[in-house]
């Protein structure tokens, strides 16, 4: 489909007309060149613009052969598909009211935001009830009493989108014809320098609330991503042959960081992602945030590289926000980073209330892998000069490293506090006032803090007492997944930064070095089941997978809803370009009753090029 509207005749309406969908397409996009690659950003999109499509509808515009939709049919399906009307909204409450007394009840709408669409909890629907329960009866009464209140409350907000379209339009429009104005200055002055526009990468962060969007939801019926306007299920494309087209790591969008950053509380930590080697899990820093008042907060987490680090040992990285106690429905995740830009940094913003929160770092296990076997020539660490036993240069230099590793907030000195952390993860115990005070005595410090000099004077003095035995130095350079080359292979370390708005005592902490998924398991198949696709799984009505595609990951979760436990069989083989956190890609799962599991984990093998995920089920006996 590509007819082309003519855009020299819309005036008048029409002229609106074009003004509204170039909005709205320039609410998801940065570029009306750029082309709607997925059924997801055209359901998006149409809601930009005040559609609300049902699966039908859906179906006539995205076909199974449909690769791409342009900025042109989006126009044309504006035309055809018209805007929601108040009795659109009459007859959607119908449909909701499953017993017909005219009354919608929390069982009604629960079913209906649990089932369809983005899925809602029970305390967001009775929020929203409450928003407009008047007589507070637990109950929505859409006739005479309550509809127009629904219907102003939904076309409000409807406007309130297009309005904030407008601006972002406006917004990038600006930055365009600065742009073009910059390039040509450049080129009459005969400068090389070239300006490039940012078209094809989408703007996460930029994007209006709209009325379908799932963070305002909870306030209002018109802030939902499953709207009220249709019951029908919402299309899901299966995962069984979705491609994720990748883009090269030099164009993946700059994070759009909040303008006045430099105002907000700062905070900052190093950490690392560890396998530990008698289990071979996923260890981490993890990390408690503390905050006195309610604030917006802006997280980011990024690899960084280290000299010993083996050359391609950077991996995905990611954050998870939890909750310190479960909300009514039991969960604990509030949110999650999902957009990258082309240096490896995730972020995410949102605004947190006063009190205690859990920050996780999360990592696939894709790229960082327990190592297949050890060097059978290994560098030597000790030596002995003018009678007694010395640390090597190359061992030197990689103690150096760890060093600054173990600076966690990057200030050139080791606290009392961050020695501990290296010494639970190097010798699983803590510094006692004892060992501080042989610290403080035979180290250097400043300002009651290791130097790196003083921690050097550490190992100088553990060779001393070794009597050139290697083996105690060689467990501490394993726990921190050096190998026997002295290249850190089974780790990997990242930084996080944490900035408030309006808090300026935030306390941000690591508190545990532990396996990354105890608190993580339920948390990220929470977030694979909000926000990837469901597909039902053949022969097995109560199995559901959902498949997540973030900027650089694909994830996948069986969800097991029957009362037996199920054993099925994945079959990824015919993946391109990607890597697994699985030995295998074709591999058999046991779900146990009324519970989900992780089946796999997918990043790009090479970002620059083009990945797809392909998987198939087999119901097992």
């Amino acid at each position: 489909m590509s007819r082309r509207a003519s855009r020299s005749s819309l005036g008048g309406d029409n002229g609106e007309f074009y003004l509204e969908c170039k909005a709205a397409y320039l609410s998801i996009y940065d570029n009306i060149k750029d082309e709607i690659d997925s059924l997801e950003d055209l359901i998006q999109v149409l809601q930009q613009a005040g559609r609300n499509p049902s699966k039908r509808v859906l179906s006539k515009y995205w076909k199974s052969d449909t690769d791409h939709l342009t900025f042109d049919d989006f126009v044309d399906i504006c035309k055809k598909e018209k805007a929601t009307t108040a009795d659109d909204l009459m007859k959607a409450f119908r449909k909701i009211d499953i017993n017909g007394d005219g009354y919608i009840s929390l069982e009604e709408l629960y079913k209906i935001m649990t089932t369809k669409g983005e899925k809602m909890s029970r305390s967001e629907v009775k929020k929203m009830i409450d928003e407009v329960d008047e007589n507070k009866d637990g109950r929505l009464d859409y006739g005479e009493f309550h509809y127009p209140e629904f219907c102003k409350m939904i076309m409000e907000t409807t406007e309130e989108c297009k309005k904030a379209s407008r601006k972002i339009m406006e917004k990038k429009e600006q930055k365009r014809r600065k742009e073009e104005l910059t390039k040509t200055s450049d080129s009459r002055s005969g400068s090389q320098i070239s300006v490039k526009s940012a078209a094809s990468v989408k703007s996460h962060t930029e994007r209006p609330m709209s009325a379908s969007s799932r963070s305002n939801r909870g306030a209002s019926l018109a802030g939902s991503r499953k709207s009220l306007l249709s019951v029908d299920d919402l299309p899901k494309p299966s995962p069984r042959n979705r491609k994720s087209k990748g883009q090269a790591a030099a164009t993946l969008p700059k994070l759009y960081e909040p303008k006045n950053l430099k105002e907000w509380t700062h905070t900052t930590s190093k950490g690392m992602f560890f396998i530990d080697e008698d289990t071979g899990n996923l260890l981490c820093h993890q990390y408690d945030l503390k905050l006195t008042e309610e604030t917006s907060v802006w997280i980011t987490i990024e690899p960084i590289k280290s000299r010993c680090q083996a050359s391609d040992q950077i991996i995905d990285t990611a954050l998870f926000i939890l909750r310190e106690k479960p909300d009514d429905d039991g969960n604990v995740l509030i949110t999650f980073t999902q957009h990258r830009d082309s240096k490896g940094k995730y972020g995410v913003k949102c605004s947190l209330d006063a009190g205690n929160y859990h920050i996780i770092p999360f990592t696939t296990g894709s790229r960082l892998k327990k190592r297949e076997s050890e060097s059978s020539n290994p560098v030597k660490l000790l030596q002995r000069k003018e009678g007694k036993h010395t640390i090597t240069k190359a061992f030197r230099k990689v103690l150096e490293d760890i060093f600054d590793l173990s600076d966690l907030d990057g200030n050139g000195t080791m606290s009392r506090e961050e020695f501990n952390w290296y010494n639970i993860r190097t010798s699983d115990e803590e510094v006692g006032d004892d060992e501080w005070e042989v610290v403080e005595e035979r180290l250097e410090l400043e300002n009651g803090e290791i130097t790196k000099n003083g921690f050097l004077q550490l190992n100088d003095l553990e060779a001393e007492d070794s009597n050139g035995d290697e083996d105690d130095m060689w467990v501490t350079l394993e726990s921190l997944g050096i190998n026997k080359e002295l290249v850190m292979d089974e780790a990997c370390p990242f930084l996080v930064n944490v900035y408030t708005e309006d808090c300026d005592d935030a306390e941000f902490k690591v508190v545990a070095i532990e396996a990354m998924m105890d608190k993580l398991q339920r948390p990220l198949c929470q977030s694979v089941m909000e926000k990837g696709e469901a597909t039902k799984v053949k022969g097995m009505k109560d199995l559901t997978m959902y498949t997540y595609f973030g900027d650089t990951r694909a994830s996948i979760v069986l969800d097991n809803k029957s009362y037996s436990t199920v054993r099925v069989k994945l079959d990824c083989s015919g993946s391109q370009n990607c890597l697994s956190n699985r030995p295998s890609l074709e591999e058999s799962f046991s779900v146990k009753s009324q519970s989900q599991i992780i089946a796999y984990h997918f990043t790009p093998e090479d970002e620059d090029e083009e990945w797809s995920v392909k998987c198939t089920e087999v119901i097992q006996k």
